[in-house]
């Protein structure tokens, strides 16, 4: 029966290979006279277009530079080259194995109360008197059985608010029930907390010291910016933020806190102030990073008030700072070109939520709510709050593992979410480099794959990597800073 479904292997045989053929690559313009080309696995090079027209139509010469060159990165392969089809495959899987991990990145919300009225504020917080915003014993339990349902041999359990510190009870249990639990499990277990620290206290450092807990925390630059961006009463955000740093460092060490900060339409003209604030915190990274369409960041309309043409120009503006600050000597990295960078110049996956494909939701992060409601991603929590549960996989009071990880709300947006078989996504060499996020275009474009040709997203990360590789390309300088960033040396800095 079989016999009369299947050809027989013959036909399938690959016939003797003569000149070379093409493996599988993608070519996309960098600009008006070169073009990338790259591979499944993002190796890539910048060519002008009669190469690649001599390229596709098979007349490269073979000896020349450009053949062995496009043949030792697996653009080509020849007779003398069978080996090439497995290297690509072992590359691949390489790229992919964080997928088959699975979920590393376990996010707690043990409040929504917080002391601070960000208006660009992503999360529907509330005011630090309503506790029926507060994570219970029951659901946190729940959750932590969950958690180490995970196959992955890294766990990192993250504590977000609101203002988590609110509910720092909470978080105590959490980390002591967690512990506990990891003695049989002995798995790699961390602990964050994601805190504007001002309510910091040295019973809380004692706790964090004595269980290795990290801290992030949120800098936007200066105290004028950072208090207008973060106002709370008394309108010292900025004063309490620095203080918990330098804390936070003189208790659990300098590498113990991080800062992200959140590009606002007032950070706009002041991105050389913002990095000089964080050379002047001694940090050695940061985060540019353009607000995200949800909470109270769209209800209020600051995401609508630049678009993603002004944020590169302000990403590009404090790029460029960047590195002229590591040319006289500070070694400081830009965190997102950093990511982009290990993907293109790496057989690794830094696994950053953001650009993974399939999409890192459910697979990479999870979100367990303080209600108990468990969500693909912290930006589906934040349209969940803005009355969208699209993307809510279950509740851990009422479904299993199975249940809340193998629900369409999760399974149908993974499909989709493969960039390589998404429209324009398929064809566009810088692909490897990028991902897919259907929560974003679901919430920008009502549908989870959404329209590349209008999409925030895809307008800058396209315009990043054309930037990072023209510098790579034209600025030996530039490169040479890049080249630290992208195989992860400026850590060691």
């Amino acid at each position: 029966m079989l016999a009369k479904r299947f050809n027989p292997g013959s036909v399938y045989r690959e016939p003797e290979l003569k000149g070379y053929r093409l493996l599988p690559m993608r070519f996309t313009r960098l600009d008006s006279s070169r073009y990338v080309v790259s591979t499944i696995v993002g190796e890539y090079r910048v060519v002008t277009r009669d190469v690649i027209e001599s390229l596709v139509t098979h007349r490269l010469a073979p000896g020349s530079d450009a053949y062995d060159d496009f043949k030792s990165g697996h653009f080509i392969r020849d007779a003398d080259s069978n080996i090439a089809p497995e290297l690509l495959a072992l590359k691949y899987r390489t790229k992919l194995s964080r997928v088959s991990q699975f979920t590393g990145l376990h996010m707690f919300v043990v409040t929504l109360r917080c002391d601070h009225t960000c208006q660009y504020c992503q999360v529907s917080r509330q005011t630090k008197d309503r506790v029926a915003f507060d994570m219970s014993d029951a659901v946190a339990r729940h959750a932590v059985d969950l958690v180490f349902e995970s196959p992955s041999r890294a766990l990192k359990i993250e504590f977000q608010g609101g203002e988590p510190l609110l509910n720092f009870e909470r978080i105590k249990s959490i980390v002591e029930l967690a512990e506990a639990r990891n003695r049989q499990e002995k798995r790699d277990l961390q602990f964050v907390i994601a805190s504007n620290l001002s309510l910091l206290s040295d019973e809380i450092l004692e706790f964090c010291e004595l269980h290795n807990i990290y801290f992030s925390t949120s800098l936007d630059g200066p105290a004028s910016l950072h208090n207008r961006n973060r106002p709370r009463p008394g309108r010292n955000s900025y004063e309490l933020t620095v203080t918990g740093i330098e804390k936070i460092r003189c208790h659990l060490g300098v590498d113990r806190v991080s800062a992200l900060m959140t590009t606002t339409e007032a950070s706009l003209p002041h991105v050389r102030q913002i990095i000089d604030e964080y050379v002047g915190q001694g940090f050695r990274s940061i985060f540019l990073r353009p607000l995200s369409p949800y909470g109270f960041a769209a209800r209020s309309g600051h995401f609508a008030r630049y678009d993603s043409e002004r944020w590169l120009e302000f990403f590009k503006e404090g790029l460029e700072y960047i590195l002229d600050i590591n040319r006289k000597g500070y070694a400081l990295a830009e965190t997102y070109s950093a990511i982009v960078l290990r993907k293109m110049l790496t057989p690794q996956n830094p696994g950053y939520v953001d650009l993974q494909s399939p999409a890192g939701m459910g697979i990479s992060g999870v979100v367990y709510n303080y209600d108990g409601d468990v969500y693909a991603s912290d930006e589906a929590r934040m349209l969940a709050e803005m009355g969208d549960k699209t993307f809510r996989l279950g509740n851990v009071l009422q479904d299993d593992y199975r249940a809340i990880f193998l629900s369409d709300a999760l399974l149908d947006p993974l499909e989709a979410s493969v960039a390589e078989s998404v429209p324009i996504c398929a064809d566009c060499a810088f692909v490897p480099y990028c991902g897919a996020d259907p929560v974003y275009h679901h919430a920008t474009q009502g549908d989870a794959v959404g329209r590349r040709l209008t999409s925030g997203f895809c307008h800058r990360n396209i315009g990043i990597f054309r930037h990072l590789i023209t510098l790579m390309e034209d600025s030996p300088k530039d490169r040479e800073v890049l080249l630290r960033w992208g195989f992860g040396s400026h850590r060691r800095a």
